[in-house]
């Protein structure tokens, strides 16, 4: 799946000069965690998150800065944070650097970026305007419209599904294939051998079933803990 299949499309935005106290309400209304603010030719400029607006002196939450770190600050860092806290509209509190994504960027990229940047959301924009926004909860609609999806009909040979199940259990780091065997028949693969966890033996089962071609799993795996190997 990519961007352009799961993400909202009646994107919610504001203007650079949009009041402070109309975001927080806009955000309420809407239930939603950030708003792109974009300029008059619909550009992107910058983002208003929850987060921009949780330190406001309106509500008493403004940062006290310690001394000692007032000492490490440059003046136009302060002077930043200042708008920061105290701005009155969209363009003085927005986050400039925006993080952005193609429609055509795959959901694996997206829920990469979200991890990777600790963010909840991210603008999916074409030319530099903004045509959707993916959030966390898109990528879990993404997931379960793929679980609903009916189940593969692939038909493979039994020997060819050992070997492939084989073959992606080597590629694990966790894995020991000398002390698990793979024997499939009609389909259904048994899964014979020792693990040392419970965690590996979950992992076995699911490389198992995620091989095209497996109809079902039978589970014979034994736990021995500290196993030691020769080669």
């Amino acid at each position: 799946m990519l961007a352009m299949d799961v993400m909202t499309q009646n994107v919610c935005t504001v203007a650079p000069e949009t009041p402070v106290a109309e975001i927080a309400s806009i955000l309420l209304r809407r239930q939603i965690s950030a708003v792109p603010v974009v300029t008059a030719a619909g550009q992107l400029v910058g983002i208003v998150s929850e987060g921009d607006l949780m330190r406001r002196p309106e509500i008493g939450t403004t940062r006290r800065v310690p001394w000692w770190l007032e000492l490490l600050s440059t003046r136009s860092e302060m002077a930043a944070d200042f708008v920061k806290a105290h701005g009155r509209v969209a363009q003085d509190v927005m986050t400039v650097n925006v993080v952005t994504v193609p429609e055509t960027a795959s959901l694996a990229e997206i829920a990469s970026i979200l991890e990777k940047r600790r963010i909840k959301r991210v603008p999916v924009v074409r030319e530099g305007k903004v045509v959707g926004i993916v959030s966390r909860g898109n990528l879990l609609q993404g997931l379960a419209a793929g679980a609903r999806k009916s189940p593969s009909k692939t038909v493979v040979k039994d020997g060819e599904l050992r070997e492939s199940i084989l073959a992606r259990l080597k590629d694990q780091p966790w894995s020991n294939t000398f002390a698990i065997n793979v024997v499939v028949t009609d389909g259904t693969v048994h899964l014979w051998g020792l693990v040392e966890s419970e965690e590996e033996r979950a992992a076995v089962r699911v490389v198992a079933e995620e091989v095209p071609g497996t109809r079902a799993v039978e589970d014979h795996l034994s736990i021995i803990r500290s196993l030691s190997y020769a080669v």
